[in-house]
């Protein structure tokens, strides 16, 4: 294995426990104001489109631009918050994590399986990835960050883009998180502002929440009831709910 890859594709070993990064507080560094113009999507990567093509065609909408929020979301938290990290992470890598990482949730793939959305999207995404011609690498760290993207604990480690698609996703879809103080405030109300209005939510909160509900109802034994009352604490979003 290249080393150059573990940073390149987000394998560093992280803390899983979020709390343990962050010590008493939202941040690391107070945020500031980001432009989403000034983070640049990699739009032009020949992977990247075709996922982005895929994604479009699969993703119900509003998945859609969850998806594409979460891309901005993280890209603010790792610029802002692990700049060691953002000089190296590939956004390539980043950006088809984000476009996957809800790849099991369509109605397809939800009951394609008896697998947890999560666990089976992360392997879809491992294949659908390799075919769209990512190095086996990336497409290993994208399948894992999915897979483990709503494992949310204190032990142990997780790679390090695995845990920024847990704080990016837990953000947009909670605004709290169960182990970081007044977690809202490690983005920027701007840049909060002006992801939410270049990607609608349209009741996003709603429609998630009913997902979560659906998948436990079809399979009572799936990750998502790791997240204990996890529908009810989606619906709660206190954060995003001037956008919803």
């Amino acid at each position: 294995m290249c080393h150059e890859e573990i940073a390149t594709n987000g394998w560093t070993s992280t803390p899983a426990n979020a709390g343990a990064i962050f010590g008493n507080r939202p941040f690391i560094n107070k945020p500031e104001p980001l432009a989403i113009k000034e983070i640049e999507f990699p739009f032009d990567d020949p992977t990247v489109a075709k996922t982005l093509k895929y994604a479009k065609e699969e993703l119900h909408p509003k998945t859609f631009n969850h998806s594409m929020r979460v891309f901005f979301y993280g890209m603010a938290i790792t610029r802002q918050q692990f700049p060691k990290q953002a000089a190296t992470l590939s956004p390539i890598t980043w950006a088809l994590a984000c476009l996957l990482h809800d790849i099991g949730s369509t109605e397809t793939n939800l009951t394609a399986t008896r697998m947890s959305f999560d666990i089976y999207g992360g392997i879809k995404a491992l294949q659908i990835l390799k075919d769209f011609g990512a190095t086996t690498d990336q497409a290993e760290a994208v399948s894992e960050a999915i897979i483990r993207h709503q494992d949310l604990g204190v032990d142990g480690t997780i790679t390090y883009v695995g845990q920024l698609i847990q704080l990016a996703t837990i953000y947009d879809n909670v605004g709290v998180h169960p182990n970081v103080k007044d977690f809202g405030q490690i983005i920027h109300e701007t840049t909060r502002t002006e992801i939410n209005e270049a990607y609608p939510r349209t009741k996003w909160c709603e429609f998630f929440a009913n997902f979560v509900r659906e998948e436990e109802t079809i399979k009572p034994w799936c990750h998502s009831t790791h997240i204990v009352n996890f529908d009810n604490i989606v619906e709660a979003n206190t954060l995003m709910k001037q956008w919803e």
